[in-house]
């Protein structure tokens, strides 16, 4: 399983963010977390953002196995500002995982992910106990 992180903030302007450290972030993310990579954009929900994130999408489409984890604004935002790029690129909705990283510091952000990484491996634990083991031949 492949975990890779997006992280906006908003062009660094939005006060929800005062307390992040976005240049720090990454690094603790990747050093913290089992993740391929995280990165950060100003705004991925701009021009420049959509196609990063389209690019990430249209790669990611072709591998069931790799997740994506936006760490942005509201939830539900993400999830209507990114469908229109899901739909462009092929890549499954159910494998796009949007968390709301506002309002927190590096070590609040950190947990929020943290608890999203948890849960898709988990969730992959729970698929290959419940798959049946072929035969050795």
């Amino acid at each position: 399983m492949k975990i890779k992180i997006l992280l906006c903030n908003c062009k660094g302007l939005c006060p929800s963010f005062k307390d992040a450290d976005m240049n720090t972030l990454p690094f603790q993310v990747e050093s913290e977390l089992d993740v391929t990579y995280s990165f950060v954009h100003p705004q991925l929900c701009g021009q420049g953002g959509n196609e990063v994130v389209a690019d990430i999408m249209r790669e990611a489409a072709a591998d069931p196995e790799t997740y994506l984890i936006s760490g942005a604004c509201a939830a539900e935002a993400q999830h209507k500002l990114f469908r229109r790029v899901m739909r462009h690129t092929g890549f499954d909705e159910s494998r796009f995982i949007p968390i709301d990283i506002r309002g927190a510091d590096n070590e609040g952000i950190l947990a929020r992910l943290r608890e999203a990484v948890e849960a898709l491996l988990q969730k992959k634990e729970a698929e290959k106990a419940a798959s049946p083991v072929a035969p050795a031949a």
